[in-house]
């Protein structure tokens, strides 16, 4: 009877995981549909903001996106003033992107308020051992996905 309850427990925490995942996917599609972005420049524009400053090829390395596709992502994206081009005083072909944090915020910032205000709700309900717990899930299954992309983007 145990194996049986632990193997409902594993399916019901895979159809969560797969729910959490597929409602985020949606969300932030959303949110990038409200702020005038695609999908994935929404995402690729949260990754670049991480950095105080990144060149085009760690980019490319970072998303596994060939140079061109950076190259169309930094375009539309500078075009937005969400970031923009710093050509290098040594080498004119390198280029650092430099994310616009204020313009960024001002566009992303309301679009999020509401999802923070709820998320910080939920995680009040929970106690400091099960806020360590979710934590540690989240940090180990991003590792996961990590190194799967990676092996996936350096094939």
């Amino acid at each position: 009877m145990r194996e049986n309850n632990e193997a409902d427990l594993l399916l019901q925490f895979k159809a969560a995981s797969r729910q959490y995942s597929d409602a985020s996917v949606l969300m932030h599609e959303a949110i990038a549909r409200e702020a005038g972005l695609s999908g994935t420049d929404h995402k690729y524009l949260g990754l670049i903001l991480q950095h105080k400053s990144i060149t085009a090829g760690e980019i490319s390395k970072l998303t596994g996106l060939t140079t061109g596709a950076v190259t169309g992502l930094v375009d539309r994206l500078e075009k937005k003033k969400l970031l923009k081009r710093q050509f290098t005083k040594d080498d004119r072909r390198k280029v650092i992107i430099v994310p616009n944090v204020e313009n960024s915020m001002k566009l992303l910032t309301p679009l999020f308020d509401e999802l923070q205000q709820q998320t910080i709700e939920l995680i009040s309900t929970f106690s400091a051992g099960e806020i360590q717990t979710i934590e540690r899930y989240f940090t180990g299954a991003t590792a996961i996905m990590k190194t799967i992309a990676d092996k996936l983007n350096n094939k």
